[in-house]
């Protein structure tokens, strides 16, 4: 037996140090090879090869030399398809739309019955709490004008409804919703619109008034924003976005969103701008810019004006279709003028939802006033939608960054020129012009506001057309972007925007393994094929969160 067993011992250790020394031949964790990487870098490179180890990119280049000097726990071969950076959303709006999908879908509704019609099914499935929708747009309809709430009273007379338009902008409720917040006919409020006819309450409420029943909302439970957070993030991995930037978030979602991501339900990275309030400027004033790995929160949304859909965008002239109104700013330029004096002394950055020219205008001017000439403070104007013309130098001069989202051009083209004329819609959604200013421009859809998928982006961005193919030779063509510059737009670019273009962004040694596997080359893709085309996988981190089944 002592015989056997001195003969088994030594070829047990042989077998053990032989496993051993495999063991520390692997120097990777992930290799991919057989791709068309479009690495996104300073030269635009193309390689066909990416090595990952530890969540982040260790070298990019040709199979035969990485192949050698690399040895993967995972090879995976992508059959000569296109690699892209993982794809950024510069403006979204992500807790917003996780919420979304556990209320009332009303996008492409054609009609106010069809509408009341999806309430009332939802009703009978959630038969408790508040009715809360969104995604309805008159303009969609063939009566274009708001609805009333008078069939919502009769389908809901003590249960409270809010359904939110499009936008986000204006809300319709129902006279339960209005005595809840104690609204009366002819109250009015700064900012905002409660709209009375003849004496009565419609039920459409504009901007700020939106807030005297939202804020009557209970808080959601712990259980439900989980579902929320996850619900838009499975959803988000499915189109390869790998961050978003979630613009006005309360300062008490970073605590939410950190434990969620540290217990790895929620592995989508985040940039979020805190929203303009008091309560938010003395969080991150007192403890300073919030980074981890997942989440940076060093900025602040501010809202200058509404929407041009629902005329409460803030214009310098009349709006074409209702004489004598010009949309409103939602608070004082003193107001705008304070916030950009602290965060310029406090070194945060200032993001502005803008969207009439002369919202653009007042915030171009006070963000040149607080930045004093060339700076590398990022400030942004979100949506930079309708500038005039004398007024687009000032982003170059003052390094203020256009942040756009090119399907609010194709979404809006049908009638925002009934609401500013021709002559103010030919230098409206300007992207190409806006583009020329700093060299560089960020892209984003607006989620929930427009689909959140990517694709979109870039086919609205580069075709300036509807997915029908609508108009023929694009909408205001002179303003498409390349393809080139569509894809650093939602890449490289959109990082810069946050602030992030040493991390991710790009297919660059030392950067997040953060990539997206596709069906077709949108750089080579036809035209009409750009929506079409499908994520085949997401990884983030290195490790693969979304295969196309």
């Amino acid at each position: 037996m002592r015989e056997k067993l001195k003969q088994i011992c030594p070829l047990l250790l042989g077998i053990a140090f032989a496993s051993c020394q495999q063991k520390k031949e692997y120097n990777a964790d992930l290799l991919i090879k057989d791709a068309v990487v479009y690495t996104v870098d300073s030269n635009f490179t193309i390689a066909n090869t990416i090595v990952v180890n530890g969540g982040k990119i260790v070298a990019v280049g040709d199979a035969d030399s990485l192949e050698n000097k690399y040895k993967a726990r995972k090879v995976v071969d992508a059959g000569g398809k296109a690699v892209y950076p993982g794809f950024i959303d510069a403006h979204a709006h992500f807790y917003e739309y996780g919420m979304s999908l556990q209320e009332v879908h009303l996008e492409g509704t054609q009609s106010w019955k069809e509408i009341t019609d999806s309430v009332q099914n939802f009703a009978k499935r959630n038969t408790e709490g508040w009715i809360i929708g969104r995604g309805w747009d008159q303009n969609d309809w063939k009566d274009k004008q708001f609805p009333n709430k008078a069939k919502l009273d009769s389908l809901f007379p003590v249960r409270p409804v809010i359904l939110s338009r499009v936008d986000g902008h204006a809300v319709i409720v129902n006279q339960a919703a209005l005595n809840i917040a104690g609204i009366k006919p002819g109250q009015t409020i700064a900012g905002g619109q409660i709209e009375t006819i003849n004496g009565k309450l419609t039920g459409i409420l504009v901007d700020n008034a939106t807030h005297l029943v939202q804020h009557k909302i209970p808080e959601p439970t712990d259980a439900l924003v989980q579902e929320a957070f996850t619900d838009a993030q499975r959803n988000c991995f499915a189109v390869g976005l790998t961050t978003v930037d979630d613009c006005g978030l309360p300062y008490t979602m970073i605590n939410t969103i950190t434990q969620l991501q540290h217990k790895g339900a929620l592995k989508m990275r985040m940039y979020v701008m805190l929203s303009d309030n008091p309560d938010n400027f003395e969080y991150l004033f007192k403890h300073g810019v919030y980074k981890t790995p997942g989440l940076d929160v060093r900025a602040f949304k501010v809202y200058a004006d509404g929407a041009l859909g629902s005329r409460g965008a803030c214009l310098l002239k009349p709006y074409a279709d209702k004489p004598g109104w010009n949309g409103f700013l939602l608070s004082s330029q003193k107001h705008f003028e304070e916030v950009a004096t602290k965060l310029a002394a406090k070194g945060f950055q200032m993001c502005t939802h803008a969207i009439g020219d002369s919202a653009n205008r007042v915030m171009l001017k006070i963000y040149a006033k607080a930045l004093k000439g060339k700076n590398d403070r990022r400030w942004r104007i979100e949506h930079s939608q309708i500038v005039s013309p004398e007024d687009v130098k000032l982003f170059g001069e003052y390094n203020i960054i256009p942040s756009v989202q090119p399907t609010h051009a194709t979404s809006d083209m049908y009638w925002a020129g009934q609401r500013l004329g021709a002559q103010r819609l030919k230098t409206a959604y300007a992207y190409k012009d806006l583009l020329k200013q700093n060299g560089w421009i960020p892209l984003g859809t607006d989620f929930p506001v427009e689909n959140i998928n990517p694709m979109f982006t870039f086919y609205a961005a580069t075709e300036r057309m509807d997915q029908k193919g609508f108009p023929a030779g694009g909408f205001q063509k002179e303003n498409a972007l390349s393809r080139v510059e569509a894809l650093k737009g939602m890449t490289i670019w959109a990082a810069k925007a946050n602030f992030e273009e040493k991390e991710k962004g790009s297919i660059e040694p030392g950067k997040y393994a953060d990539f997206v596997i596709l069906d077709q080359d949108i750089m080579k893709a036809a035209g009409t094929q750009l929506p079409k085309v499908k994520v085949l996988k997401t990884y983030v981190n290195g490790e693969k969160v979304y295969e196309k089944k």
